[in-house]
């Protein structure tokens, strides 16, 4: 599971993304994504500093993707907050876990992580930004309830 941080970040920057360019601030992601707003500034500081974000203050200013959405991958989401699932670490927590010594854990732990690194570098902001707009265009449209069709037999 990832950090709160890289999901907030990941549902964040797939409302950036899907504003087309756009600069949007903080106040209004915030409010959107319903995270709360200077934990959300905190976060957006961050990956300012890791040049994956513009950010500018003033009249017209916000937030804006550094490249292309589909170029920003939940795995460098992760690098840029220290997200504990991209770290090498023993799943049981053994300092000298290593192929050469190796803990009882250490062959299933080595295949989960490289399959959810594999993963992380394949999903981008931009299918965050997808599944995102889809979900808010869902809930402002919602289809009708099977009971309140009429009947026409």
């Amino acid at each position: 599971m990832l950090s709160q941080a890289v999901g907030y970040a990941a549902i964040a920057l797939g409302y950036v993304a899907a504003a087309g360019g756009k600069p949007v601030l903080i106040k209004e992601i915030a409010e959107a994504a319903e995270i709360p707003a200077p934990y959300l500034a905190k976060i957006i500081q961050s990956l300012a500093r890791k040049s994956l974000v513009f950010t500018q203050r003033g009249i017209g200013g916000g937030v804006t993707l550094a490249r292309p959405a589909d170029q920003i991958t939940l795995y460098e989401l992760c690098v840029a907050l220290d997200d504990p699932a991209v770290q090498q670490r023993c799943m049981l927590g053994v300092a000298q876990c290593s192929d050469e010594r190796a803990c009882p854990a250490h062959r299933f732990w080595s295949q989960h992580r490289a399959r959810q690194i594999e993963f992380l570098q394949r999903m981008s902001v931009a299918d965050v930004a997808a599944f995102e707009t889809r979900r808010r265009w869902k809930a402002m449209n919602p289809s009708p309830s099977p009971a309140a069709e009429p009947d026409n037999k």
